[in-house]
Formats: structure tokens, C-alpha cells, sequence
């Protein structure tokens, strides 16, 4: 706000106008003199401005006094004011340099300042880490530690340890170190994962296989399915590992080291896994597709063993176990039985396969002797015998309930005969302790053409030496087409009889005898049919009781106990 009030201003304006300059309205002094100039009268108005020229004069004098008694002070007051505008204006050069380059020091002071903070912040990241030192390098060992116990089979502080890192990556999971460790155990969770399946597939006992699977459920790789298949897997890998290590050099000592290891180990094994694996428990059966599907995985593997045990005898039975034939089957079923303790009875399936042995074997011994008969007969010589041996040199024969089994005498004055009944009494006691009753149709089958075919070898024979033959050789050779016909054939069907009994057949079947003979018989020979053709080399005579081909009498029969029979059937060949 003006020094001077409005008023006043305007009346100053009115009266002076334009006579002194805008600048000095600002000015105290001005307005002092103004105000004391508008207090003076008229007079001394009038003389003021004689006294202001005084003033001025005498000023004016004493100022040239003052310089004229001081120049000295004003030179050196100009050059001192000469040094000093010539000191500004070196120090407003100075500080115009210093002002461009203020702009970059700006610059570089911020970045020692963001450098500092990064320093501090270091430091006190480093002070931090110092002191946490001990529970870093806890974290930091974890893998190494990990490694350790697996390495070392302690699993049970290996699954805690993974917990815990389990539990740091899920809190920490960005954290590039975090993510390091998590990967590492993983590995070493993998090894020990490897390591506790490579247990399963060694000789485990049953606490042993409760840890491992414990310790596999607790790592949470498999389902319960897969965890039960795993489980089988190795088991069965470290049994089949046993049991590739059996010599296969003897079919009977191969099976039956095959069936005592597996007796044994797949039984140890099964009930491991249902001491392990509980369908039975109600929190495994809350579902019925849950309890099916998961039986099924056992039901199917133990299926699975057995059908592998089932080819395994197949193919040594093929190859052929000799007369031990009863004593495999007795340990087969033996086996079969321990096996129906755990549900799985598989002796019905064991029939088929002993049936087709034993029939092999019959087959094999009654071709060999066949064959062997015609070699025997191509070489014979038709002579007269010396008397014939007692029957006390035959071998003993016991048949229960039948007293006329033994061979007869007059076979061995003719060395063709004897051998080729010698041969089929051995097919007999062969078959004899491994005999199935549902044997008896294809034994009777296969005997019946052995016969025939010895038969037609006979007449072979007479057929290409009848030229030759004199009197006593033609006599001769009808006293052996007769005592073939009447001695060997009816003897080896009495004993295809008792070996097969008609009692029993019947029993089987569910008839009588009398029924059974109504229905032709079943285990015995046509015997009509095997001597059609030696027939009409021998003398026309009155038919025997031989000749037929039913069974004997049902008397005799039913005295034959079959659980009980035993043939041990010999005879001396004449050398």
C-alpha cells in the first residue's frame, strides 16, 4: 500500500501534475519533506526556495572539501571497486562453471545415493544372514542330509525330512535356492523309491514287508491299486529269479524242486499280501467296484502262478519223468491242498495233465513193444523148446481178490510172445500206480491195436515163410498162433481188467455192472476183433470163454478193491 493516503495523493496530483517523477511517491524522505512543505506558510514558501539553493551551495562546498581533503581514500575506493567487479565477475565465472556442472553432480550424488542404500541394504541383509546362519545352513544341508539317510536305509527320518521341505516349498516357492533343494530331495526320494521296490524283489519276511509298504504308502507315489501291484511284481520277480535257478538237466528233480519252492515262497507271499493288503477291512470295501477291483489284482496273479506252475509240470511231463510218475502226482496234490487254505484249490486241474502223461507213457511203451515184436518175429526161428521153466522162476505177483494172474508158463516156449507180454505187463505196472479210471477207454483203445497189430505181424510172418515150412515148423507155428490167442490175449485182457476194474467204472458212471456189460464194457479188449485175422490160420474149433468181450463176472469184480490193487506183473524171457 502507497505511503501517501488517497486524499493526499490526489491533492499532490492536482498540484504538482508531472513535476517530479513516479519513483519518489515510494520514497519515506519524500514524503516527509511533502508533509512539512504543506505545513509552511506563505512566506516561508516563498524563501524556500532560497534556502534549498543555500542548501544545495553549501553542500556542494563541502563536498568538494571532502574530496579535495580525501582523494586519496576515493582513488583507493575506485580501485578497490575495480579489484572487486573484477573479483565478481571471476566469481560469477566461477560459479557460472560451478552451475553447469552442478546438473551432473546432481546426478552422480544420486547415484552414489542408490548405490549407498543398495550397500545398506546389503549389509543388513548379510547382518541378517549372519545372524541366521545356523538355521540357513540347516536348509542349505537338507539335501545332503536327504542323500545320507537314504543311503543309509533310515527312511523313516528321510519321509520326515521330505515333509518338511514339502512344507518350505509351498512358503517358499519363488526362491530360486528353495526350488534347488526341493529338486534334489526329490531325487534322493526317487532313489529311496528304487531302493525299497529292490527290497521287495530280495527274501523279505513278513515285518520286513509291512515296513516297506508302510514306507511306500507314506511317500504317496502309488494308488492303493498300484501300491498292491507293485507289490506283487517284485514279489513275483524275486520268485521267479528262484526258480530260474533250478537245473532243468532232470525233468523230475526240475518239478519237483519247482513245486517245494513254490509250496513254500508263494505261499510266504500270499500271506504277506493279506496280512498287508486287508480286502476283508471295511474302509478298503465302502465300494463294491472298490473291493471287486482291488480282489481282482490278487485273484488274478494267484490265477496267473498257478497257470504258469500248470505249464511248467506240462512241459517236464512231456519231457518225461519215468515211473516216478505217482510220486509227483502225490506232491502236485499235496501242493494243491496247502494251496486251498488261501482259496485257491487247483488239484481238478492237475487230473488232465497226469491223464495225458500217463497215456503218453503207455502209448510209448505199447508202440515200443509193438515194435520190438515185429523186429523179434522178422528174426524168429521156429524150433522146437526145451521143457518149460517152473513157475516158481516167474516174479511174484500179488493181485487182491484175483488168484490166476499169473503169466502163463507155455509164453516162454516162444520168445516173440513172452518178450512182447513182458513189454506190455511193464506199460502196466508203468500205469499201474498213476491209473485214472478215465484212462480205461483209451488204455483198452491202444492195448486193443498193440494186439491187433501183433497179430497181423504174426500173419505177416506166416504169410512170407509159409513156403518153407515143413511139418514140424507148420505145427509149430499154429501151437504159437494158439497159444497167442488163447494164453496172451485173454492174460493181457484180464489184466487191463484188473487194472481198470468194472466195479469201479460203474461207480464212476453212476450204473450197474450188469448195466455196464450191457453197454459193451468199457476198459477191455475186443478180442474177436484183435484175433480176426490169426483166426483163419489156426484150426477150426469150438469157441472159449475167452472170447468174449465183456468183463469178468461180477462176482470177481466187485472183490477188487481198485484204491487197493497192486500189480507188479514180470516174466522170465527165455535167452
Amino acid at each position: 500500500m502507497a505511503l501517501v493516503d488517497v486524499e493526499d495523493g490526489t491533492i499532490l496530483s492536482s498540484i504538482f501534475k508531472d513535476s517530479f517523477p513516479e519513483t519518489w511517491r515510494d520514497s519515506p524522505d519524500f514524503v516527509q519533506y511533502l508533509t512539512e512543505l504543506s505545513s509552511f506558510g506563505i512566506d516561508k514558501l516563498n524563501h524556500e526556495p532560497e534556502r534549498l539553493a543555500e542548501e544545495r551551495a553549501q553542500i556542494l562546498e563541502q563536498t568538494q572539501e571532502l574530496a579535495f581533503h580525501n582523494y586519496k581514500t576515493f582513488i583507493e575506493t575506485a580501485d578497490c571497486s575495480k579489484e572487486i567487479v573484477e573479483d565478481f565477475n571471476l566469481v560469477e565465472q566461477h560459479v557460472n562453471n560451478l552451475l553447469s556442472k552442478l546438473p551432473n553432480f546432481g546426478d552422480q550424488c544420486q547415484q552414489f545415493m542408490k548405490s549407498a542404500n543398495d550397500i545398506n541394504v546389503s549389509r543388513r541383509l548379510n547382518t541378517l544372514t549372519l545372524n541366521k546362519h545356523n538355521q540357513l545352513l540347516e536348509v542349505l544341508e537338507i539335501p545332503q542330509l536327504m542323500d545320507t539317510c537314504v543311503r543309509n536305509n533310515y527312511y523313516e527320518e528321510a519321509l520326515e525330512l521330505s515333509a518338511y521341505v514339502k512344507r518350505l516349498e509351498k512358503k517358499h516357492a519363488s526362491i530360486p535356492v528353495i526350488q534347488d533343494i526341493v529338486n534334489e530331495v526329490k531325487n534322493s526320494m526317487q532313489l529311496m523309491l528304487n531302493q525299497l521296490i529292490q527290497q521287495l524283489r530280495t527274501s523279505l519276511q513278513l515285518p520286513a514287508c509291512l515296513r516297506v509298504i508302510g514306507y511306500l504308502r507314506r511317500m504317496d507315489v502309488f494308488s492303493e491299486s498300484e501300491l498292491r501291484i507293485k507289490f506283487l511284481q517284485a514279489r513275483d520277480a524275486w520268485f521267479q529269479g528262484i526258480l530260474s535257478s533250478i537245473s532243468t538237466d532232470d525233468a523230475y528233480i526240475h518239478i519237483t524242486k519247482v513245486i517245494e519252492l513254490s509250496r513254500v515262497h508263494l505261499f510266504d507271499i500270499i500271506t504277506q499280501y493279506r496280512a498287508i493288503f486287508s480286502d476283508d477291512d471295511p474302509i478298503f470295501t465302502s465300494t463294491e467296484e472298490y473291493s471287486t477291483h482291488q480282489s481282482s489284482i490278487f485273484h488274478g496273479w494267484v490265477v496267473h502262478k498257478v497257470s504258469n506252475f500248470l505249464q511248467m509240470l506240462e512241459i517236464d511231463l512231456n519231457i518225461g519223468v519215468g515211473n516216478r510218475l505217482d510220486s509227483l502226482l502225490g506232491q502236485c496234490m499235496y501242493f494243491g491242498l496247502s494251496f486251498s487254505r488261501v482259496g485257491a484249490d487247483f488239484r481238478g486241474l492237475l487230473s488232465p495233465l497226469f491223464q495225458q502223461a500217463a497215456l503218453k507213457t503207455f502209448y510209448h511203451t505199447t508202440q515200443e513193444a509193438t515194435e520190438r515184436f515185429s523186429d523179434v518175429m522178422q528174426s524168429y526161428t521156429l524150433i522146437a523148446s526145451p521143457s518149460l521153466i517152473s513157475s516158481t522162476s516167474f516174479s511174484s505177483v500179488s493181485l487182491q481178490g484175483d488168484k490166476n494172474m499169473t503169466p502163463p508158463a507155455t509164453l516162454l516156449e516162444y520168445t516173440p510172445l513172452a518178450v512182447y507180454t513182458n513189454n506190455i505187463l511193464t506199460a502196466f505196472n508203468d500205469l499201474r500206480p498213476c491209473a485214472p479210471i478215465a484212462l480205461a477207454p483209451d488204455v483198452a483203445r491202444q492195448l486193443q491195436w498193440s494186439l491187433k497189430s501183433a497179430m497181423e505181424t504174426i500173419v505177416a510172418y506166416h504169410r512170407a515163410e509159409e513156403t518153407t515150412f515143413n511139418d514140424q515148423e507148420r505145427a509149430l507155428f499154429v501151437k504159437l498162433c494158439k497159444t497167442a490167442c488163447d494164453e496172451m490175449v485173454p492174460f493181457l485182457n484180464r489184466c487191463l481188467q484188473v487194472l481198470f476194474p468194472a466195479s469201479s467204472i460203474a461207480q464212476t458212471l453212476g450204473v450197474t455192472i450188469h448195466d455196464l456189460s450191457k453197454m459193451g464194457g468199457i476198459g477191455v479188449i475186443d478180442i474177436a476183433d484183435v484175433l480176426h485175422g490169426i483166426r483163419q490160420l489156426l484150426p477150426p474149433t469150438e469157441p472159449t470163454e475167452d472170447d468174449v468181450t465183456t468183463p469178468t463176472s461180477s462176482d470177481e469184480q466187485e472183490q477188487v478193491d481198485s484204491s487197493k490193487t497192486t500189480v507188479d506183473l514180470a516174466i522170465a524171457t527165455k535167452e
